[in-house]
């Protein structure tokens, strides 16, 4: 029997997207938990929250009022090791900027770039590579 993960965090302001990925995830029946957060001062409060075990997977919108992706990755980078755990980040974005793509390589903590909608062939993939114990 297949493992699921614990829980994805979704981190977008659009929430028409946030609805169309929580079915795409669920209909695939891979995760105990689904949250959200509509920006990245949303996302960090959930990732300081003692009270809660730090997602697997974090889907990472770009363009987000208040704080956006790319300042949430600067903010990430200085989270204790307890709160990132071991939390994949994948950016999830409208945008296909090449300049976008060359800029999330760089960065450590992000694993994948995608851009929207998320596919049920791209989140298998990212389980493939990622979370053998649960594909």
């Amino acid at each position: 029997m297949k493992k699921k993960l614990n829980c994805i965090l979704l981190v977008d302001d659009d929430d028409d997207d946030n609805f169309y990925h929580q079915i795409i995830i669920s209909e695939m029946d891979i995760v105990n938990n689904i949250d959200t957060a509509n920006n990245g001062i949303e996302a960090m409060a959930y990732l300081k929250n003692e009270n809660i075990s730090p997602p697997d997977l974090i889907f990472l919108d770009l363009n987000m009022p208040k704080m956006n992706g790319w300042e949430f990755l600067d903010a990430y980078k200085n989270l204790s090791l307890a709160q990132k755990a071991k939390v994949l980040i994948v950016i999830l974005t409208t945008s296909a900027n090449p300049d976008d793509i060359k800029r999330a390589k760089e960065i450590q903590d992000v694993t994948g770039f995608e851009t929207k909608p998320l596919s049920k062939e791209f989140l298998t993939e990212i389980l493939e590579q990622h979370f053998q114990d649960y594909s």
